[in-house]
């Protein structure tokens, strides 16, 4: 999967896997942090709290998962890095802009549980371990969940106006 390097799915222990898992979210969690403060340096506090709320909800989901791994596995190092990971649930950087409105900000969540959907969706047919396929199984079912919720709260929201502040280019001046 492009998505990771030096991850052989085949031969991912339970620890591997949720250290794996806990990783996406921290991935996610971090980005959503950075896309806040994006959006308080340009001014538009909507977006701002909506991607602080988005990392709040990725921060639990990481400690849940740390969690159950210590249970499982107390402090066993860690064999997966952050390095092995790239873009799984984070949304992309391109995706903020400055003067995106909240529906915008919610179509980037709802994309970012996608793809976290097809990495976990296409990790289930790798996985040889049965616990590591009920993990991973679970996880895919969390990101339809989550698409679901998301798909709510956009469905919720009025339309975005037809013009954008920022579509509008700069006023003709005379030379």
């Amino acid at each position: 999967m492009e998505k990771t390097r030096s991850v052989d799915f085949g031969a991912l222990t339970l620890k591997d896997a949720l250290d794996l898992a806990t990783l996406v979210e921290e991935e996610a969690k971090d980005r959503y942090e950075e896309l806040g403060d994006q959006m308080e340096i340009h001014h538009n506090p909507e977006a701002a709290t909506f991607f602080r709320w988005m990392r709040r909800i990725e921060s639990k989901h990481e400690d849940q998962l740390a969690m159950r791994r210590a249970e499982l596995f107390g402090t066993a190092p860690r064999t997966v890095r952050r390095e092995m990971i790239f873009d799984i649930e984070a949304p992309e950087y391109d995706e903020a802009r400055a003067a995106m409105t909240v529906r915008e900000a919610l179509g980037a969540a709802l994309r970012s549980e996608e793809k976290a959907f097809a990495f976990f969706d296409a990790a289930v047919s790798q996985v040889r371990d049965a616990a590591v396929r009920a993990l991973f199984e679970e996880l895919r079912a969390d990101e339809a969940e989550h698409q679901r919720l998301v798909q709510a709260e956009i469905d919720k929201l009025p339309p975005d106006p037809l013009v954008r502040a920022d579509d509008e280019g700069d006023e003709p001046v005379a030379q």
